[in-house]
């Protein structure tokens, strides 16, 4: 057992890998339900036409719920209308949750480069998701509380002792070869959050962490995955198994919440594409038979990439002059495919299906 004491840093929290059973019979057997899941996803995903045309749409939704964890809440309406109205919102949350789905950009675009996870590109991700020039933490005196104020966790303090433990960290998330993936990706999540290297931050940034070590171990293209979601829904044990392990040592309790939470998220994300792949054939059939001299297959996809559009995307894409774009999205609201609203001087178009699909 951790000699552990909640009030005091956790200077000698265990380096990496755990010494644990991690290879229990009901842990490989989770471990295998949970890798199918994910490969049935990762599967639909390859076999999209397009597959990068619903990116924005889910790095926005794992945006918005990761910062709900953090009690940052914004509307999916006041979310889109900010990314494609000229008109940017002054909402902080807003910005935050933005400033997140930026982070999840950054981390899938270091790993095209440099196939690695390090210390530096987690100060990277921190600094876009908080827009500062965060560091690793330095001031002594953090703790972590619960709702009633009382001290549940003092992470390890002094930057020398945290780079030392993030150094260690960075070799098993690029060397270890002896752990299945997904189990790994649990063990470092839990030892990412432990250290808490940032002053604020780390909660955000250990779940972009997660789909970063998906997307390097192959098992995932796109971040397609709404991972926060499960953790806002199941809260109190995502915490109570992160005790366990810094208590207790008990790795087997936290392991399989985490295999829980990709298998669910995995069978509920490609649920949740089949539904925006079946909307969008069905809309496309219906344009097409409605509105035959406005339909193409890129206007379909315009107005499917994100839930509000507006003329400037269709005349990004040459569909045309302003004049007939216009008149394009005023035929499919016409027609009930799209519904206008007012967003300061600009008028926006919102595709409510598919607002629809993303709000359930």
């Amino acid at each position: 057992m951790n000699s552990f004491d909640r009030s005091k840093p956790f200077n000698n929290l265990p380096l990496l890998p755990p010494k644990a059973d991690l290879e229990t019979k009901e842990i490989l057997t989770k471990t295998i339900k949970a890798s199918r899941a994910l490969a049935q996803l990762n599967g639909a995903i390859r076999n999209l036409p397009n597959p990068s045309l619903f990116l924005d749409t889910l790095h926005l939704q794992e945006a918005k719920a990761s910062s709900e964890i953090e009690n940052i809440i914004t509307t999916n309406d006041d979310l889109y209308q900010s990314v494609v109205a000229d008109k940017k919102f002054d909402n902080p949350a807003t910005k935050e949750v933005i400033s997140y789905k930026e982070a999840i950009w950054l981390g899938f675009n270091r790993l095209e480069k440099q196939p690695f996870i390090t210390t530096n590109l987690c100060l990277e991700l921190v600094q876009c998701i908080k827009q500062n020039s965060a560091g690793i933490r330095t001031t002594p005196g953090t703790t972590l509380s619960n709702a009633k104020g009382d001290v549940i966790y003092t992470p390890p303090t002094g930057e020398q002792v945290i780079r030392d433990k993030m150094a260690n960290l960075e070799i098993f998330i690029n060397e270890n070869r002896s752990i299945d993936p997904l189990i790994k990706m649990a063990i470092s999540h839990y030892q990412f959050e432990a250290i808490h290297p940032f002053s604020d931050g780390n909660g955000r940034t250990g779940r972009i962490l997660l789909l970063l070590q998906l997307k390097l171990e192959q098992l995932l293209d796109i971040p397609a995955l709404f991972l926060s979601d499960y953790i806002i829904k199941h809260k109190d044990t995502y915490y109570q198994g992160l005790r366990a392990v810094t208590e207790k040592n008990d790795w087997s309790f936290f392991v399989l919440y985490m295999l829980d939470m990709v298998e669910e998220t995995a069978t509920s994300g490609l649920n949740r594409l089949e539904s925006i792949i079946q909307l969008m054939d069905r809309t496309s059939q219906e344009i097409k038979e409605k509105l035959p001299k406005v339909y193409s297959k890129d206007l379909v996809e315009v107005i499917f990439k994100l839930p509000y559009t507006k003329r400037q995307n269709l005349i990004d894409i040459d569909l045309g002059t302003p004049k007939t774009v216009g008149n394009y999205l005023i035929a499919l609201e016409e027609k009930g495919f799209l519904k206008s609203v007012r967003v300061g001087k600009e008028k926006l178009y919102l595709n409510q299906r598919l607002m629809d699909i993303l709000e359930n």
